[in-house]
This record gives structure tokens, sequence and C-alpha cells, in this order.
């Protein structure tokens, strides 16, 4: 199976601040829908309920210590990283999809990493893990300028484990 941790993550590896993104950039949220949509999505509680509803055309795994947690109908409650890889045996390709606690404790198990690398640096609360390049290797990088859209130019990287 192929575990794929999909973020955005500006040069120092901000990923977010107060539970929100410091960025906007819609090129990243159509590629994010695209490689997600059909998939299993797993994120911790925080990331899930900064969405104004779930996303749709996606199986939402939310991972919360607090066993008594209700994320609403249809969304499956996990309490580690372990039970939400064995709730998406089904999904050839499920995402891990934040936050910054999340895609620490999924590192290991992930074989592919999705990063949208934001070229600049921003004050943050969330962070994505370091990627150790003696475990992977960058198979695809597509630029993407600043644009009357876009108030920062960014890259896709895809990573695969070596």
């Amino acid at each position: 199976m192929k575990i794929t941790l999909i973020a955005a993550a500006a040069e120092n590896n901000a990923l977010g601040k107060d539970n929100d993104l410091v960025w906007h950039l819609p090129d990243d949220f159509k590629r994010f829908k695209k490689l997600t949509s059909h998939h299993h999505i797993i994120m911790g509680r925080k990331t899930f309920e900064s969405f104004p509803k779930p996303l749709p055309n996606r199986t939402h795994i939310v991972i919360t210590r607090n066993s008594e947690y209700d994320a609403g109908e249809g969304i499956i409650v996990v309490d580690s990283i372990d039970a939400a890889l064995d709730a998406v045996m089904n999904d050839d390709n499920p995402y891990v999809i934040g936050g910054g606690e999340i895609y620490k404790l999924a590192l290991d198990q992930a074989t592919h990493i999705e990063l949208t690398r934001v070229h600049s640096s921003f004050e943050a609360d969330a962070f994505f893990p370091e990627i150790n390049e003696n475990d992977w290797e960058l198979v695809a990088e597509t630029f993407h300028p600043k644009d009357e859209r876009h108030d920062y130019a960014f890259t896709y990287l895809t990573y695969a484990r070596r």
C-alpha cells in the first residue's frame, strides 16, 4: 500500500498558525483536491475542526486521544496512527493531511510525500517534519511562480522512500 503525506510547508517548514494556513494558494488547493478525492484522508482532530465541513468525496479518519469525540456521521474516529492505518487497508493510497504532530507520527510509515514548498518563511505554531535526504528521493518537481492569484511562488515536490 502507498501511504502519502500531503502538505504545503514554507521554507522554514511552517504549516500554519492558530489552526489555520498562513497563505492562500488556489492552485495548490485544486491539486490537493485532485490527489485526495476518492481516498481516505487521515488527520488530527484540530485539522478536522479547521474545516467548515467534511471535504467531499473523501473518507475522513480523525485521530484524537478523546475517546468520547463525536466527529459526526460517516467520520471514522481512532486513537492512534496505527489504528488510522488499519482503517484504510482497503485504500491503495490513503493520504495523511496533518497537522504537524500527525505528520511526525506517520512519517516512518509513509512511502511518499507530496510537498508544496512555499517559497517564503512564516511565523507558525505547526511545522512539517524535516525530510531526511538519506531516506527520501525527489522524483518530481514543478515550480509555480508568484502571480495575480498567488502571493508566493511555490514548488510541488514529490518524494518516494528510498
